[in-house]
């Protein structure tokens, strides 16, 4: 079989969240800061309630689980977890932060889900992850697959279509917003990056993201078609301006709702 750009891409990956698994929430303050944190509670928590499998213990799929972002809320809301990833230094995180908790880890292959049943699980989530997924569509309907009729499928944390518009309320926000950050000048492989992509590969990411630009990036309308072959409606489709913790918090609120860039879906499987 032909070694194929997609498997070393899903190589890289792994490669590099091995690494950085054990400071990767350090690395991270778009997802690892209270408001981002509350915001995604209350949306997990909105899409559970649309849950119709009957379960008295729903079982939820966290799919590409990293650190346990999702696995944590998802707990919290009473689920058991099936925290699954491609790079085990991350499975043996979540092994160590939630021994004696209602946690299984599950080590991928970063191309399907096909150790998993059909219709094994209540709700399929995942967050900041489809861009790393060289086939985020054969993705979807693999979440699609294992979920039960009534169930959900949650999808969080990826660029809306409007930021890859050209909205002049969004350029302001981040002109106005973020305060300089030094530390990025401490970062030697941050350099590297920078020359790679001026020089060699001009889709070159330090973190192995695939599709992140504007030429390559998540088609939303294509996520919820294959949702719907395979039985999906959709419950709520929003777009949100994300917080990070180098945003002045006074220009955020002013324009949180006059601009976006990141999207949230859930979608139900009929039955």
């Amino acid at each position: 079989m032909p070694y194929s750009d997609d498997q070393r891409q899903i190589e890289r990956n792994v490669r590099i969240h091995d690494r950085v698994a054990a400071d990767y929430e350090k690395m991270h303050d778009e997802i690892f800061n209270p408001v981002e944190q509350d915001r995604l509670r209350r949306a997990l928590a909105r899409a559970k309630e649309a849950l119709r499998t009957g379960a008295e213990r729903p079982r939820a799929l966290d799919f590409g689980c990293g650190s346990g972002n999702l696995t944590r809320h998802l707990l919290a809301l009473g689920f058991e977890v099936v925290a699954a990833d491609i790079s085990p230094a991350f499975l043996a995180l979540i092994e160590r932060r939630h021994a004696g908790q209602p946690v299984e880890t599950h080590l991928m292959d970063g191309r399907s889900l096909a150790s998993l049943a059909d219709s094994a699980f209540d709700f399929a989530a995942t967050y900041s992850v489809m861009h790393h997924v060289p086939d985020y569509l054969g993705a979807a309907t693999e979440m699609g697959r294992i979920v039960r009729p009534g169930g959900i499928v949650y999808i969080d944390h990826e660029h809306s279509p409007s930021y890859w518009g050209a909205d002049p309320a969004y350029r302001d926000f981040l002109r106005r917003a973020s305060r300089f950050d030094w530390r990025k000048f401490l970062v030697p492989h941050n350099y590297y990056g920078k020359f790679r992509r001026m020089f060699v590969d001009p889709h070159y990411s330090n973190e192995g993201d695939i599709h992140v630009w504007p030429d390559d990036h998540i088609e939303w309308d294509e996520i919820e078609g294959v949702l719907r072959g395979e039985g999906f409606d959709t419950l709520f489709a929003e777009d949100y301006l994300v917080f990070r913790g180098r945003y002045r918090p006074e220009v955020y609120e002013e324009y949180r709702t006059r601009c976006t860039d990141m999207r949230v879906l859930a979608m139900r499987k009929a039955g």
